[in-house]
């Protein structure tokens, strides 16, 4: 989920960032990986999770956790808003906590085949600098990305690829793209595995490749719970890691 995230680890900020699909069926898409679905929240409902994510290498670590923010506010569209708090730890160097960059976004079902079990949305985002320097670039940013899934009765593959307009001295555009197969294992819990790759977000910086393995499992009522973690790799094989875990509340 090397999401260059909202806390300027490449990790993280993906992985929170994209936070915001659907769990309403345990097959759902979207969180917990990194790779988003195209399957908007219903009409008239929320979708909301209070989420931490992190990512780290070596000694180095990077999280943050929020609220992500859904709304079915029309036919076919999603409106979000990621509400986030950033903290980092470098060893030797000490930690630091302030709020993290706000994103707001629409996510539009342009394309639902019922018979073929297809669907294709577009979710463009604007990342605000509320996280300032210290937790962000300080320049408004712009995601814009398209997703599609398929689903073959308990299985889902979904994925897509977007570009990130990143201004700012040092900074530059990068695109981005996943990959995600889901199973359903019952009506509350679903599995999947996930690779995605990233590309560098700095003058000088290098892509960023992740796998990952995730689960939604559902608790009862409205409630959910939903993980996912897995290896990165960065220049010249540099491991590292992320993680995402998430309360899931839908009504």
């Amino acid at each position: 989920m090397a999401p260059r995230r909202r806390i300027r680890s490449r990790v993280v900020r993906r992985a929170a960032a994209l936070a915001t699909g659907a769990w309403a069926a345990a097959a759902a898409a979207g969180p917990p990986y990194v790779t988003d679905d195209p399957e908007p929240t219903d009409l008239g409902h929320w979708e909301i999770y209070v989420f931490g994510a992190g990512s780290g290498q070596h000694r180095d670590l990077e999280s943050e956790g929020g609220i992500d923010l859904n709304y079915g506010g029309f036919k076919d569209v999603q409106l979000t808003a990621t509400l986030p708090v950033a903290l980092t730890h470098q060893g030797g160097r000490g930690t630091r906590v302030g709020p993290g960059d706000v994103e707001l976004g629409v996510k539009y079902r342009f394309i639902k085949a019922e018979r073929g079990g297809f669907e294709a949305a577009i979710f463009p985002r604007v990342i605000l600098p509320t996280g300032g320097h210290r937790f962000g670039t300080g320049r408004v940013r712009l995601l814009l990305p398209l997703w599609a899934q398929k689903d073959f009765d308990r299985w889902s593959l979904f994925g897509g690829a977007g570009y990130t307009i990143n201004p700012g001295a040092g900074n530059r555009d990068f695109w981005q793209s996943g990959l995600a197969l889901t199973r359903s294992l019952s009506e509350r819990t679903s599995l999947g595995g996930e690779a995605w790759i990233e590309g560098a977000d700095a003058v000088g910086g290098h892509r960023t490749i992740g796998l990952g393995l995730g689960g939604i499992h559902k608790l009862g009522g409205p409630f959910a719970l939903l993980v996912s973690g897995g290896p990165t790799w960065e220049h010249r094989g540099a491991r590292g890691w992320r993680g995402y875990a998430a309360l899931g509340l839908s009504f």
